[in-house]
């Protein structure tokens, strides 16, 4: 008997672009696979939700909403004698039984444990990170301070909430030197952070980063380069090759994540194999700290004098077949196909 699997793709999110090339990759993937028939819930800019049932091209070129025979008003149900999705066609409505749910969504309102405490409601297996991890992960903040008591340095930094008035803020990051981060505390892609070199310029960044979010973060810079390691899995861990992020210029920003502009990714990084080994241990126990499970990407810097600084963790980081995190779980022999069925296989039984 087939297992209905629902990947959920879109999002009301300033990264619905890349989510919709992150799940086509997968469905491509899982369009092949005979154990699982794959039901399309695609969420809308606005936050509609519909059962999709057209070509995987119209998800890939975000067409996919824009013929309505195509589309089915759907949602997942909080029923847990349901455990699955109410449609709602012509002739009335009709539930899904899911065995599994794969949220296939980046940055608020998909990452952030949004959708996943709807699919743990509703009683539903969920492949990737949990609620509390994946909002624990979303918030810069406190997975800082949580990864510094397990021992791992982080950068200084500063809070900030609600009305940031010019001198107090002076005040508070007067122990720190410029050139500083100023970031929201809550978002995805580096959307909202500015890397500041100038006092005049540190307010309007400031500025900038509230518009994202009610929080920000004014962090020191690390002198470095920036590592990343994937980790999937819940007790028994595998960890990925190590990648290394060459910049010729400013920071990896939004742009630079998906165009590679200035940005060059070296997998595996170009690093001795003791580093390499401290730098997956390290990712490891970040992991862990933060109650992942599934899947996620660990992000570090390595600092001029080879120490281990940590950054964030992606739960559900970039997943097109030339993404990071594939890129690197390539990097120990798994193919994509791989990754897709031991997530998978791990939760739906």
């Amino acid at each position: 008997m087939k297992k209905n699997i629902a990947v959920i793709f879109g999002g009301c999110s300033s990264e619905y672009e890349v989510s919709l090339q992150s799940a086509y990759s997968i469905l491509k993937v899982l369009e092949g696979m005979e154990d699982y028939t794959v039901i399309c819930l695609g969420i809308t800019r606005e936050g509609v939700w519909y059962r999709y049932s057209g070509p995987l091209t119209g998800i890939e070129n975000d067409t996919w909403k824009d013929n309505r025979e195509l589309l089915q008003p759907a949602l997942i149900s909080p029923d847990r004698s349901l455990k699955g999705i109410i449609e709602f066609t012509e002739k009335g409505m009709k539930t899904i039984r899911l065995h599994g749910a794969f949220p296939v969504l980046h940055g608020k309102n998909g990452e952030d444990g949004t959708v996943q405490g709807l699919i743990e409601l509703a009683g539903i297996p969920l492949i990737g990170c949990d609620t509390e991890s994946s909002a624990l992960c979303m918030d810069k903040d406190k997975a800082h301070r949580l990864v510094k008591e397990a021992g791992i340095r982080v950068p200084k930094a500063i809070l900030l909430k609600g009305k940031a008035e010019e001198q107090p803020v002076l005040e508070k990051i007067s122990g720190m030197s410029y050139p500083l981060f100023v970031k929201p505390v809550k978002a995805g892609s580096s959307f909202g952070i500015t890397k500041v070199f100038l006092k005049e310029e540190l307010m309007p960044a400031v500025k900038e980063a509230f518009k994202h979010d009610s929080e920000v973060l004014i962090e020191e810079n690390i002198t470095g380069f920036e590592v990343g390691c994937a980790v999937m899995g819940k007790d028994n861990l595998v960890i990925g090759e190590v990648d290394e992020i060459e910049l010729t210029e400013g920071f990896f920003d939004y742009t630079e994540k998906y165009t590679l502009k200035s940005a060059v990714i070296h997998m595996p990084a170009r690093i001795d194999k003791e580093t390499k080994n401290r730098i997956r241990k390290s990712a490891a126990i970040i992991y862990k700290t933060l109650g992942c499970k599934g899947f996620a990407r660990v992000d570090m810097f390595l600092t001029d004098k080879g120490e281990i600084v940590f950054n964030e963790v992606n739960t559900i980081p970039g997943f097109t077949s030339h993404s990071r995190y594939p890129g690197m779980m390539k990097g120990i022999g798994l193919s994509y196909k791989d990754i897709i069925s031991r997530l998978i296989a791990e939760e739906v039984e």
